[in-house]
């Protein structure tokens, strides 16, 4: 069975103001070696903090990975009158992050330039093994063409400067202004792949291949092929969710694909973007414009052979069920903000990374 691994960022919210903190460096050195599972680290910013599960192989190894994650920041978060929030961006901000201290980031700051302002976005990166080089191209094919529904089924970022921005993920149109962001081309084999990211690296846009911002693309450190299109969830549980359905369309090497235009994805992740599971996208596997539930639907019936070998079945479907019923993560933010503010919606992001009561 093909390993997976789950990489979350999380941003570092006051508690009350709900403005990004810089305490990922002290949060970091009180964690030290608590956690059993995975691991902790700073990220660009030292208001975020990443947390990394071990390669796992069932939802029930990832769930408890993250949740431990989770919990362990959100303590350690509390402890200084903050909130790890498992949100895509802020509530609002300052406008005045604080690099972390790397030569790396220091070096994507320096390309970044005023960018880097408006930057405090947090992913969900997925990781699927996959250890032939030519089948992690053709697995990275096939995920580039559910992009906007991947994206559609984990919006969490709906809020900017303090005010609903009109869009389920505002962190998508933030990660739109980077080189090299949302859809990747489709490639012919790995050398082709190679050959493009070298060109890229050429004109200077990015200082390694590791700082691609593609939505989907090769891991330059494992045997693996990287999501990247969702953002930071608010459960555990929605984040095994997408997890998961990466898993399996990448595996999934009978699909066949009716249409993956570069244009048709990336117009599709701006409605996926802009309205979450209200969009109309491009069903991947027809090639017409429809509600993203009825690709959701028709994707799930594709992937059904898949997803029963994985033994995933169930954990999908319950999943989606959860999203028809309590809304996806822009979803709910806006439903605690317009019932509590942001007193309420600060309850909602601290309960993501909570310990679990007993």
């Amino acid at each position: 069975m093909a390993r997976f691994g789950i990489e979350e960022e999380f941003l570092l919210l006051d508690e009350d103001s709900l403005v990004p903190v810089a305490l990922a460096g002290d949060i970091l050195r009180r964690i030290g070696d608590q956690n059993s599972t995975g691991r902790v680290t700073t990220e660009y910013l030292a208001s975020q903090l990443e947390c990394l599960t071990s390669p796992v192989s069932t939802a029930a190894e990832a769930t408890a990975q993250l949740r431990e994650l989770r919990a362990l920041i959100g303590t350690h978060a509390a402890a200084h009158a903050a909130i790890a929030a498992p949100v895509g961006t802020p509530f609002t901000t300052l406008r005045s992050p604080r690099i972390s201290p790397s030569p790396h980031y220091d070096d994507v700051a320096a390309r970044l330039a005023h960018l880097t302002r408006e930057h405090e976005v947090n992913g969900l990166h997925v990781h699927v093994e996959v250890l032939d080089e030519d089948e992690r191209v053709r697995a990275l094919n096939r995920l580039r063409a559910w992009l906007p529904l991947l994206l559609a089924l984990s919006a969490n970022s709906p809020f900017a400067n303090g005010i609903d921005s009109g869009f389920a993920s505002w962190r998508s149109m933030l990660i739109r202004r980077l080189p090299s962001s949302w859809c990747p081309p489709r490639f012919h084999d790995a050398d082709d792949y190679r050959a493009r990211v070298d060109r890229l690296l050429a004109l200077g846009t990015i200082g390694e291949a590791t700082s691609l911002s593609w939505a989907v693309r090769l891991s330059e450190r494992y045997p693996t092929v990287e999501a990247r299109i969702a953002d930071t969830q608010l459960s555990a549980e929605d984040a095994v969710l997408s997890a998961l359905l990466c898993r399996a369309i990448a595996l999934a090497s009978d699909q066949r694909i009716a249409t993956d235009d570069l244009d048709g994805i990336d117009a599709s992740v701006w409605t996926a973007s802009r309205s979450g599971m209200a969009a109309r996208i491009i069903d991947p596997l027809s090639g017409e414009v429809t509600e993203a539930w009825t690709v959701a639907e028709r994707l799930l019936t594709a992937l059904g052979p898949v997803l029963q070998d994985l033994g995933d079945a169930d954990e999908v479907h319950t999943g989606i069920e959860r999203l028809r019923t309590h809304g996806t993560g822009a979803a709910r933010q806006r439903a605690a903000h317009a019932d509590g503010g942001t007193r309420a919606l600060a309850i909602l992001l601290r309960s993501g990374t909570a310990p679990a009561a007993h």
